[in-house]
């Protein structure tokens, strides 16, 4: 995926946080991003795993029950706030995703049987954490990833991205067997002359059962010929950072095929 890609879909996104209570089309998001339909739309779900409808009505949801539960706010007014044009429509959308209606979901939440934002809470997960670091302090981006197999070619399970050496976590792990892999590349202001040395690690097979927490640290070495080539574990990673940063700049939840 293109860094301009990218970007075209961030800048989309961030209209429809700004503008979350307007009835925004698909057209109007397309041509603030100087795309056709047709080209947004693809676009879209492929950098974010959802299409851009979708997307959007995630985020006036999420948006929704965040004013449900902070403010005593109208219904009516959270629903024309969050981009609804019709009590009905919106309560039969919310009732449809969430599980329940908007009434209900206040009522449970003002008793504490809901968190705010959140509907439902999950399934304790497990947790991988540790320390992740190269011997030398040259500033690199560390993306850490967790798959289904050694040489990895699908999407990770889960992944962060580190702006150095320091602490990763990986929350929710499903139960499992996986490899951990780790990839560090120069960043921004360290990518002058030469061809830098990327550096690499694995940890394989990691066994992983709900509920448990794993510690592994990390140390990165140069990588050689022999290592799995993990240039498409790259891509992915980055894909999926990019949806964490949509999440971050949005508040809502990641779409279940983007989330990581």
């Amino acid at each position: 995926m293109s860094d301009s890609s990218e970007r075209a879909v961030l800048r989309a996104v961030v209209l429809m946080r700004d503008h979350l209570g307007e009835p925004l089309t698909m057209d109007d998001l397309a041509r603030s991003v100087m795309f056709s339909r047709f080209h947004f739309t693809r676009v879209f779900q492929r950098v974010t795993g959802v299409a851009p409808s979708r997307f959007l009505s995630a985020m006036r949801l999420h948006r929704a029950k965040q004013l449900l539960t902070t403010t005593e706010l109208t219904i009516a007014y959270i629903c024309a706030h969050v981009g609804y044009s019709s009590v009905g429509t919106f309560s039969s959308r919310f009732s449809r995703r969430v599980g329940m209606s908007p009434t209900r979901f206040r009522s449970l939440a003002q008793h504490g049987a809901i968190e705010p934002g959140r509907a439902t809470s999950q399934p304790a997960q497990a947790r991988i954490s540790g320390q992740v670091w190269t011997r030398d302090n040259v500033p690199r981006l560390i993306y850490v990833g967790l798959f289904a197999e050694r040489a990895p070619q699908k999407r990770p399970a889960r992944c962060t991205v580190l702006d150095g050496s320091g602490r990763y976590e990986l929350d929710a792990v499903p139960a499992g067997t996986w490899s951990l892999v780790v990839q560090a590349v120069p960043s921004s202001q360290n990518r002058c002359g030469g061809s830098p040395a990327t550096y690499v690690c694995t940890r394989s097979p990691i066994t992983v059962s709900r509920g448990i927490e794993i510690r592994t640290d990390l140390e990165l070495k140069p990588a050689r010929a022999l290592d799995p080539p993990l240039h498409r574990a790259l891509v992915e990673v980055r894909k999926h950072a990019l949806s964490a940063l949509t999440v971050e700049l949005t508040g809502s939840e990641p779409p279940p095929a983007a989330r990581c």
